[in-house]
C-alpha cells in the first residue's frame, strides 16, 4: 500500500501518529498524540529520512529534552575514515543523537552512504561541500544545477537533515562591504557560497531555487536545516545587522517550507556575550515562529583554544535554558585542529552536561530523575550506583581508584573529615571517630 504521507509533518497535519513519533514519545515521557501536535506546528522535527532504515528516530524542539551533534569527516590533511567512523561509533555509544558528515576530501559517497547503513544516529551533511568534491572542479566552474543535483543525491543515499545556506543573498555581499565586520564570515558553507556569487555574479542557487530543493526534501523526507553563514565568528560581530537580516529571511524561508509540510530546523550563533545569549533565542523564536533552533556553541570568550569545549557549554547552557533545541558540540580542538577520539569523547561530555542542565532548567519530564538517583547514592556512599548515574563514569572511577582512600566510606580529599560520613553517624546517634 502506499504510504498516505510524504514526511512526518504531512502526516502529523492529517492526524497520523507514525511509528517514528511513537518512538520518540516514548524517549520524551510525552504522549504519541503530543508529539504529533508538536510536529504538525514544526517546533518539533523528527529528521527520519526514508532511506535511512536502521535510524534510532529522536524528536528535537525546545520542548523535548536538549539533543547533541557531532561533527566529524576526513580532510586533505586528515584522510584516514577508519577513525572517522571509530569516532562515529563512540559518539553514538556516548549517545549523541546526530551524526554530521563535513567530509571535503575522499570518496565522500562511500562513507555518507556507509553512515546512512550503519548508524543509527541521525546524519547531517552540507551539500555545498560536496559539490567542489562530488565534481572535482573548481567553485566557479559549478552551475547552480549541481549544486542542487548534489542535494539530491545526498537525500537518496539517507541523509536525514542538510544544512543549507539559503539566507544570503547578493545583497549580503553588499552588506557584509558596508559593516567591516571583524571576522567576515566564518560559516565554511556561507563564505563558498558567497564566493560563488562574487565569482560567477549569479544570485545564490539555494536561494533562487528554493522551491525545487523544498520538493526534494519532500520526497525523501529530509529535514532543511537553515544554515546561518552570517553567524558571528566572534564577540565583537554577534547580533550585528548581518546575522539579524540574515535570520529575518530565513523566517520568510521556514514558512515557505512548512507551507509544502517540509520540516525545518534553523541554525544560530557561534560566539556570542553571556548577556545576549537569552535575548538571541527569543528573537529566533519569534522570527522563526518556534522553528527548533539549532546553536554551536555559542562560545562565549573568542581567548580559550584548547578550551572551547568549556566556552561553548557555558554559552550551550544558557541557550538550550532559553529555547536552543539542538547544540553542535565543540571539542578542545575547536579552530585548531581536526579532533582526535578523545576531542570527540571532551566535546560529547562538556555538551552532553549543558544539554542536561538546560533540560533541568526548563523542567523537561523526568529530567532530574538521574540526578536525585545520584544524590541519593552520594548519601549512602554507594559507589556503583554513583558509576551507573555519571555522564562518564570510566573517568569518575578511574579518578577514584587512582587515589583511593584508606576508608571506603570516605574519599581521599576529606578522609574521616568527610561530611556526609559525619552527618550519616551524627543522625544514627553513633560515635564521630576523626582521628
Amino acid at each position: 500500500m502506499a504510504m498516505e504521507y510524504a514526511t512526518q509533518m504531512e502526516a502529523a497535519r492529517k492526524n497520523i501518529i507514525t511509528k517514528e513519533m511513537e518512538i520518540v514519545a516514548k524517549k520524551e515521557n510525552r504522549t504519541p498524540e503530543e508529539i504529533r501536535q508538536l510536529v504538525a506546528s514544526g517546533t518539533a522535527v523528527i529528521c527520519a529520512n526514508k532511506h535511512h532504515k536502521c535510524i534510532d528516530p529522536n524528536g528535537v524542539g525546545s520542548m523535548l529534552k536538549t539533543k547533541i551533534n557531532v561533527n566529524l569527516g576526513v580532510s586533505r590533511d586528515c584522510k584516514d575514515y577508519n577513525i572517522e567512523m571509530k569516532k562515529v561509533m563512540e559518539a553514538v555509544n556516548m549517545g549523541a543523537e546526530a551524526i554530521m558528515d563535513l567530509s571535503s576530501h575522499g570518496d565522500t559517497t562511500e562513507f555518507r552512504r556507509k553512515l546512512t547503513n550503519e548508524c543509527p544516529a541521525m546524519i547531517g551533511t552540507v551539500p555545498v561541500y560536496d559539490s567542489v568534491i562530488h565534481y572535482q572542479r573548481d567553485l566557479a566552474t559549478l552551475t547552480a544545477k549541481d549544486f542542487i543535483d548534489v542535494v539530491r543525491l545526498h537525500a537518496e543515499d539517507g541523509v536525514d537533515f542538510v544544512t543549507l545556506h539559503c539566507g544570503i543573498t547578493r545583497k549580503t555581499i553588499e552588506q557584509i562591504k558596508k559593516h567591516k565586520r571583524k571576522m567576515n564570515i566564518v560559516s565554511r558553507g556561507g563564505s563558498l557560497i558567497f564566493a560563488w556569487m562574487c565569482m560567477t555574479g549569479n544570485e545564490n542557487p539555494f536561494y533562487e531555487y528554493y522551491d525545487e530543493i523544498l520538493e526534494i526534501c519532500r520526497e525523501h523526507d529530509v529535514t532543511i536545516s537553515l544554515g546561518d553563514a552570517c553567524r558571528p565568528g566572534c564577540l565583537a560581530d554577534a547580533s550585528d545587522v548581518c546575522q539579524i537580516e540574515e535570520l529575518v529571511k530565513l523566517g520568510e524561508l521556514t514558512k515557505r517550507a512548512w507551507a509544502r509540510d517540509v520540516q525545518v530546523m534553523v541554525e544560530g550563533p557561534g560566539h556570542m556575550p553571556l548577556d545576549q545569549i537569552a535575548a538571541n533565542m527569543k528573537i529566533q523564536q519569534t522570527i522563526c515562529m518556534g522553528a527548533p533552533f539549532y546553536v554551536l556553541g555559542p562560545l562565549v570568550t573568542d581567548i580559550a583554544p584548547g578550551y572551547d569545549h568549556i566556552t561553548s557549554a557555558i554559552g550551550g547552557a544558557v541557550a538550550a535554558s532559553n529555547g536552543a533545541a539542538f547544540l553542535c558540540y565543540v571539542t578542545p580542538a575547536e579552530h585548531l585542529a581536526l579532533p582526535n577520539v578523545d576531542d570527540v569523547k571532551q566535546g560529547i561530555i562538556a555538551s552532553k552536561i549543558a544539554a542536561h542542565a538546560a533540560d533541568i532548567a526548563k523542567h523537561i519530564p523526568g529530567a532530574r530523575d538521574i540526578d536525585d538517583k545520584m544524590a541519593d547514592a552520594r548519601q549512602r556512599f554507594d559507589w556503583d550506583t554513583q558509576w551507573e548515574c555519571a555522564i562518564d563514569p570510566e573517568t569518575a572511577k578511574a579518578i577514584r581508584d587512582d587515589r583511593s582512600p584508606e576508608y571506603d566510606d570516605t574519599c581521599s580529599m576529606c578522609g574521616k573529615f568527610c561530611a556526609v560520613r559525619s552527618m550519616n553517624k551524627a543522625l544514627a546517634g553513633e560515635y564521630i571517630d576523626i582521628l
